[in-house]
């Protein structure tokens, strides 16, 4: 009797650890969030995220052989008690433009106060849920076709989440 696996859904998930000497200053990351949030500017370019987005890339080639390029990104501000609406990158009228891949980081997270739900079907048994937490320099990329959301946030105050969008070469 074989095997042959068909598909996969594979998330993967850590602490960025940075080389010494280029470590990501996750403050300098959320001013320039919260600066782009206040002032509408469209530019979303900065030194820290460029570290976080090739930290990611040469990862998932290193470490799966997997080659991925950006895509898209954004800042995700949330309020103390703020609950978001379940998302999905994927946008079935546009597949070549659709993501492949959607990383959520943890640049300020307060302790304990949120997760993320990802929803998927396993063959026959739909509706399934995998809840991880978030947490400060933690990252977790999953399929774009897959739906998210994001906790309440139980703290009293700002979550700061970078959404990075990528496509598999």
């Amino acid at each position: 009797m074989k095997k042959k696996l068909l598909s996969e859904i594979a998330i993967y998930h850590g602490q960025v650890k940075m080389p010494e000497g280029w470590d990501i200053n996750r403050e300098i990351l959320a001013k320039d969030m919260i600066a782009r949030e206040l002032f509408d500017n469209t530019f979303r370019f900065s030194k820290e995220w460029d570290r976080l987005n090739k930290y990611i890339i040469e990862y998932m080639n290193v470490k799966y052989n997997i080659i991925v390029e950006n895509k898209d990104s954004w800042e995700n501000i949330y309020s103390p008690h703020e609950k978001p609406n379940i998302s999905c990158e994927f946008n079935n009228f546009n597949i070549p433009n659709s993501p492949d891949f959607v990383l959520l980081y943890g640049v300020k997270i307060q302790p304990n106060s949120c997760f993320v739900k990802i929803y998927y079907d396993n063959n026959r048994k739909i509706d399934r849920v995998w809840n991880m937490p978030i947490r400060d320099n933690t990252f977790i990329m999953f399929p774009g076709n897959l739906k998210y959301q994001i906790s309440e946030n139980k703290s009293d105050k700002l979550n700061l989440i970078k959404t990075i969008t990528y496509e598999s070469l």
